[in-house]
């Protein structure tokens, strides 16, 4: 799972923020984009029924033996992402083998681990889950920047933000979040 861009360009002021400019890359969402629901939680991965977890292997050092690269390194920050397999005798998966453990079969994708001992657990779930990453669509008909503010604005709506997956079949995916606009949930 390649780490991906925002929607609209970082406010080189103040990067956890974005300004009404698109980013090119990404212009492709306003024809071809799927809006989903982005869960904040701990990026997974399932292969060939192996729990995987995600690993930022930092500038100037070495990945993990047996460590699977999502993408190139960023040339900029030296930052390359990877998946190295969970271990059950790690007490650092033993929340993603709990959600693990729910199901005898599982299919191979990517997933958000989600719940009480993970990121302060935004998403209010009881235990520990694996929710499958696009699984939950989003009605967003208003991708302007303005349209997207006011969407994130609404008090009701408790999500972190929206990725954007091609439906084309290309694989493209980008995000966008609350906290962009400066909006905390």
């Amino acid at each position: 799972m390649k780490k991906m861009s925002t929607l609209y360009k970082k406010d080189i002021n103040d990067l956890s923020k974005v300004i009404n400019e698109v980013n090119e890359e990404n212009s492709w969402v306003f024809e071809f984009g799927i809006p989903t629901r982005k869960f904040d939680g701990t990026a997974m991965a399932i292969i060939n029924m192996e729990l995987y977890k995600r690993y930022d292997c930092k500038k100037g050092k070495t990945p993990p033996e047996g460590a699977i690269p999502c993408d190139d390194p960023d040339p900029i920050t030296g930052h390359w992402p990877h998946w190295i397999k969970c271990d059950r005798n790690n007490p650092q998966d033993k929340w993603a083998f709990q959600a693990f453990d729910k199901k005898e079969k599982w299919e191979d994708s990517t997933y958000e681990l989600c719940g009480e001992k993970v990121q302060s657990n935004p998403e209010c779930i009881n235990g520990h889950e694996l929710i499958k990453h696009g699984i939950e669509k989003l009605n967003v008909t208003d991708l302007s920047f303005e349209g997207l503010r006011e969407y994130f604005s609404n008090l009701e709506l408790d999500i972190e933000g929206i990725v954007f997956h091609d439906k084309t079949g290309q694989g493209r995916m980008c995000k966008i979040r609350k906290c962009d606009f400066g909006i905390k949930r």
